[in-house]
C-alpha cells in the first residue's frame, strides 16, 4: 500500500506518541496538506520506497524556497539558504540513485502537495521571516518522516538508515537556528508552532 503524507498537524501529534517527542499544538498553520484520510496510514510508519518517494519531492520544495533567500539582506539567511540547497540537493541525488534500482515499482511522489508558500514575490523581511516560519514546520515533517522510519520496520537498506538519522540531525539543528532568528528579529515567540522536545538520537 502507498503511503501518503497526513496532515501536518495531526502526524506532529502522532508522532509524539511513537517517537518519544512532545508536542504542544498552536493555530494552524496556513499551509495546504494532504487530507485526513490518510492519517492511519501514519500509525503504520513509513516503508522505505514510500519514504524515498515522498522524500525526493519535499527536499525540491526545500530547495526551490532555499534559492530565493540569495535576494535576502541578510547574510545569515543566505548562507543558511546555500547550505540547504548544496546538502539537500546531494541527497535528491542519492535517494534517486537508490529508488530506481531497488524499487522500480515505486514512482517519486508527483501529486505533492506544497507545504510552504510562494515566496518569489517576497523582499526584505517579508521574506526572511515567511521563509523562516515555513521551514521550521517543513523541517518538522522530515524529521517526523524519518524517525518513523527508523523507529518502525521500514528500513531494509543501512544506506537509508543512515540518510535518515542525517537529516535528523541536520534538520533539527536547523530548527533550533530558525526559531532563534525568529526570536531575535522579529519577536516571534513559538505559541504559534508545535513544540517539540526531541529525545536523544541513537
Amino acid at each position: 500500500m502507498r503511503l501518503r503524507t497526513p496532515l501536518v498537524v495531526a502526524v506532529l501529534a502522532l508522532v509524539a506518541t511513537l517517537s518519544g517527542c512532545v508536542v504542544q499544538q498552536g493555530p494552524r498553520s496556513h499551509m495546504g496538506a494532504r487530507g485526513g484520510d490518510d492519517y492511519p496510514a501514519a500509525a503504520m510508519g513509513w516503508s522505505e520506497p514510500a519514504w524515498l518517494a515522498e522524500m525526493i519531492p519535499h527536499h525540491e520544495e526545500a530547495i526551490r524556497a532555499a534559492k530565493e533567500l540569495s535576494r535576502s539582506a541578510r547574510p545569515e539567511m543566505r548562507e543558511l539558504g546555500a547550505a540547504i540547497v548544496g546538502s539537500q540537493t546531494a541527497q535528491v541525488a542519492q535517494m534517486r540513485e537508490w529508488l530506481a534500482p531497488w524499487w522500480p515499482d515505486q514512482r517519486e511522489d508527483r501529486a505533492y502537495v506544497p507545504m510552504m508558500r510562494d515566496l518569489r514575490g517576497l523582499e526584505g523581511d517579508a521574506l526572511d521571516r515567511a521563509f523562516l516560519d515555513d521551514m521550521v514546520r517543513h523541517h518538522m515533517m522530515a524529521v517526523m518522516m524519518s524517525q518513523h522510519l527508523r523507529s518502525g520496520r521500514g528500513v531494509t537498506h543501512d544506506e537509508v538508515a543512515d540518510l535518515a538519522r542525517t537529516i535528523v540531525v541536520e534538520q533539527r539543528a536547523e530548527i533550533v537556528t530558525m526559531r532563534r532568528w525568529l526570536s531575535d528579529w522579529f519577536g516571534q515567540d513559538s505559541s504559534g508552532m508545535p513544540m517539540m522536545r526531541w529525545r536523544s538520537w541513537d
